[in-house]
């Protein structure tokens, strides 16, 4: 059996290389969009982007259903009301990638995404819901 404590590191691991992938996606957009030189289709780096935006929210997803398993809450579909308020919020962080192909979007997609996370640690860590 896979230990608790793993099963967290893996969650922040992904929630970490998310917002980094977001991050890297969208100041692209944005420099794109400045300098005019070519459209995002033809960013090399935009492909292992959301490869590795896409493998984060696998990991963030395996390391929270994980702990859940560990600390016995899943039950089928009658889930806290936290756990799918954060999975709400998750699946909002999921799509802000594809914002990168609206490049005037992407500089407060930069400030949102993080807030969006930082209310996800709120609703795991207080669980108001």
């Amino acid at each position: 059996m896979i230990p608790y404590t793993a099963y967290k590191v893996v969650h922040y691991l992904g929630i970490f290389l998310l917002l980094t992938g977001l991050s890297a996606a969208l100041a692209r957009a944005a420099a794109w969009r400045v300098s005019d030189v070519a459209p995002p289709e033809a960013d090399p780096w935009g492909r292992r982007i959301v490869i590795a935006h896409g493998i984060a929210l696998f990991m963030i997803l395996l390391g929270g259903f994980g702990m859940l398993a560990r600390l016995e809450i899943t039950e089928g579909l009658g889930l806290p009301g936290w756990i799918w308020a954060k999975l709400g919020l998750w699946t909002i962080l999921g799509g802000v990638v594809a914002i990168r192909r609206v490049p005037a979007l992407a500089g407060p997609a930069l400030v949102v995404a993080p807030l969006l996370a930082a209310l996800a640690g709120w609703v795991a860590l207080y669980k108001p819901i």
